[in-house]
């Protein structure tokens, strides 16, 4: 059930420039994607609601709620469709089995497939991290990525490098749910999948802003 709190953390995009503060759109994220739907779980198995039915009802909250988003906002970007196709093909396959595992191993698809993507835009005119971090900043924070980018070389390995580490972590995240949904108890997974999912963005952030903060030094 971490799964779309991850996939919208990362590509969460404010418009350049704007007050939108990241921090409390990443914290309002995790609390109504990952806090939210992991307390109904355990509620729902609290009552005595069995496993499966318990990770179906608290997993289409999020859906729910993307769905929501989607016919107000009267838009779809081809990242909220792909999201909404994964999560809807994952469901009805775990309707037709009735496989609580299966239902938990569905969160590795999101992950994954949002690895791949990352690293995809290694091939693009600007990869991920960059695209991504520019509509984060202030106007004239960016202003100076842009200006970094065309100038520097190094600021461009740096954004792909970048891009491929949190791409691989992604990737890594994903292979791990698998093997959390088939190895262990049930119950046991979805708190381990956002001990996980916080530990990953943890290191990944941390590591990010260290190098990137000594490149900016060296360009200057």
């Amino acid at each position: 059930m971490t799964g779309r709190g991850e996939q919208r953390a990362a590509v969460a995009q404010p418009e350049t420039g704007s007050k939108a503060d990241p921090k409390a759109l990443l914290m309002r994220t995790a609390f109504m994607d990952v806090g939210v739907p992991l307390g109904l779980y355990y509620g729902l198995r609290a009552a005595g609601i069995g496993q499966w039915l318990s990770l179906l009802v608290s997993g289409a909250l999020p859906l729910g709620q993307l769905v929501y988003r989607t016919v107000t906002e009267r838009r779809v970007a081809a990242i909220t469709l792909f999201t909404l196709s994964v999560m809807v093909c994952g469901t009805a396959i775990t309707l037709v089995t009735g496989d609580a595992r299966l239902l938990l191993a569905r969160e590795s698809y999101l992950t994954g497939l949002l690895g791949f993507w990352m690293i995809g835009t290694l091939f693009a005119e600007r990869p991920f991290i960059f695209t991504t971090m520019v509509k984060m900043l202030p106007g004239e924070t960016a202003r100076a990525w842009h200006g970094n980018w065309e100038r520097h070389a190094r600021f461009r390995r740096v954004m792909r490098w970048m891009s491929l580490a949190w791409g691989a972590s992604f990737l890594i995240d994903s292979a791990a749910r698998v093997v959390m949904a088939y190895a262990l108890p049930v119950d046991l997974v979805p708190v381990l999948s956002v001990v996980l999912l916080v530990g990953m963005l943890t290191a990944v952030v941390r590591i990010s802003k260290a190098y990137g903060r000594r490149v900016m030094a060296d360009i200057g």
